[in-house]
């Protein structure tokens, strides 16, 4: 096993049995495959929570960040709006993938498709420290846009 791979207790809830846990399609892949535990028909602006029939145990220090698949949101419009999602090292409960259909036609989910990703990533805990003056830089208080953007927008 690499060093860097992390254990993560996992339950298999009574809907998910009989489906693959996540897994990496190829040994580059970032993101791990999760499955849908059951069928829905996403009419075209439908958001459905759905189940994966599993809950994780993922250690202190980490989360799983959920991620739309591309191919579903390319050829078809469907997504997860949160993106990336989050599930906190301390949430116990079903993993559900919240998913919309953006797309101009109805998308059946089966038992078994492939729904989204999940990336197991560290998590830094932030500590403010409030300051009177922030340092100077390049940018300064530019927003939006101020670095550039669109050539053709000359914007």
């Amino acid at each position: 096993m690499p060093s860097n791979d992390v254990a993560v207790q996992v339950k298999r809830l009574p809907h998910g049995e009989g489906l693959e846990l996540p897994n990496y399609a190829t040994p580059g892949a970032a993101g791990m495959d999760v499955l849908s535990a059951e069928d829905v028909v996403l009419e075209p602006g439908m958001r459905h929570a759905v189940a994966t029939g599993l809950a994780f145990a993922i250690p202190d220090g980490y989360e799983i960040q959920v991620r739309p698949r591309s191919g579903l949101a390319l050829k078809h419009g469907v997504s997860v709006p949160n993106t990336p999602g989050t599930i906190d090292s301390d949430y116990r409960g079903e993993l559900k993938v919240i998913m919309i259909n953006f797309g101009s036609e109805p998308f059946a989910i089966h038992r078994g498709d492939r729904v989204a990703q999940l990336v197991l990533a560290p998590v830094t805990r932030a500590r403010w420290v409030q300051v009177a003056e922030l340092d100077d830089t390049q940018r300064g208080e530019g927003g939006f846009g101020s670095t550039g953007g669109v050539v053709s927008l000359k914007a």
